[in-house]
């Protein structure tokens, strides 16, 4: 009896709190991997590699519509209160994907390698969260061609500044991006897909991503590498289906405040220039403002200088 009860109880918790839905492509019917859900208000969350993700009213309650949107594919709106259990985007011409083709035998070339920046002090990082997304400005020498062959990216894996130097277990999926350079700010989405990576506790805190099969060569006026948390995963690698966020009851009403995901982001002092710029993913005008005084007079890490989020890279210049 006590076995019905449990598994009544557990059907019960599924109905309200995982109802699955999945996204795909209305022509040729495959799932669009980590397509992004807008809930219209600043918050949302992501579908996984096989296109899924859980929504229900119980959940969300205060969510009547949502917006789903994947690159190369039309922004599609929908009410809450009828979600069809297969959800179809289709193609935006518009926004295919320009063709890029580079010959791979540019002759001899260098490796060169610029420095990430590194500390372990809590105070002095971003805590990640998947509404934003943090790009960094990299220039290159006009006159000869320029491949990424690895990013380096500092993390810090250790919760508080003075703590025992435990690492707390934890496995978070990333999404990393490339832009033109627009005037000094993050433009038009350079040709290619996105690299999914993941972090865990047991990796350096100069972690290396090899992106050399990507093909990613730096246009003239220099390239935006932008990186946004997609989640926590399980401990196969795949994205787990948590909500983003938690309600906190203040003097002035429920205040969503959004999940922080590590590891954190060690930001620097250590670079003359404002090179680094955020958005809000899930607001619609997705608009790049530069991490610098005009962005915020009380963020911390503004207030101390640490306004650049310190990315490296490892390059190959060819001589040609």
């Amino acid at each position: 009896m006590k076995k019905v009860l449990l598994l009544l109880v557990l059907l019960t918790y599924q109905c309200i709190y995982s109802q699955v839905y999945t996204i795909q492509d209305a022509g040729e019917k495959f799932p669009i991997s980590y397509a992004t859900i807008s809930f219209g208000n600043g918050n949302g969350l992501f579908a996984d590699e096989d296109g899924v993700f859980e929504f229900s009213k119980k959940r969300y309650k205060d969510i009547d519509s949502i917006y789903i949107s994947a690159l190369g594919y039309k922004e599609k709106g929908i009410s809450t209160n009828n979600l069809p259990k297969i959800i179809e985007l289709t193609p935006d011409v518009a926004q295919l994907q320009e063709v890029v083709v580079k010959a791979e035998n540019l002759g001899r070339y260098k490796t060169k390698r610029k420095g990430s920046k590194i500390h372990d002090d809590y105070f002095k990082c971003w805590l990640p969260t998947v509404e934003s997304e943090i790009a960094v400005f990299f220039p290159r020498d006009p006159l000869k061609s320029t491949k990424i062959a690895s990013v380096y990216l500092p993390v810090m894996m250790e919760s508080s500044r003075g703590s025992s130097g435990r690492k707390q277990a934890f496995s978070t999926l990333f999404k990393m991006q490339f832009y033109r350079n627009d005037n000094g700010f993050p433009g038009k989405r350079l040709a290619g897909d996105d690299i999914i990576f993941r972090i865990t506790n047991d990796d350096k805190t100069n972690f290396e991503l090899d992106i050399l099969e990507h093909k990613v060569f730096v246009p003239k006026n220099g390239i935006f590498i932008s990186i946004q948390v997609l989640g926590y995963t399980d401990k196969n690698g795949k994205l787990q289906h948590t909500k983003k966020y938690h309600e906190v009851e203040t003097r002035k009403g429920i205040v969503k405040v959004s999940t922080t995901f590590r590891p954190l982001l060690p930001f620097t002092n250590k670079i003359e220039d404002n090179i680094t710029f955020t958005r809000r993913i899930f607001f619609k005008n997705r608009t790049w403002q530069r991490f610098d005084e005009k962005y915020s007079e009380n963020n911390m890490l503004i207030q101390k200088g640490f306004m650049n989020y310190g990315m490296g890279l490892k390059m190959h210049v060819y001589e040609k």
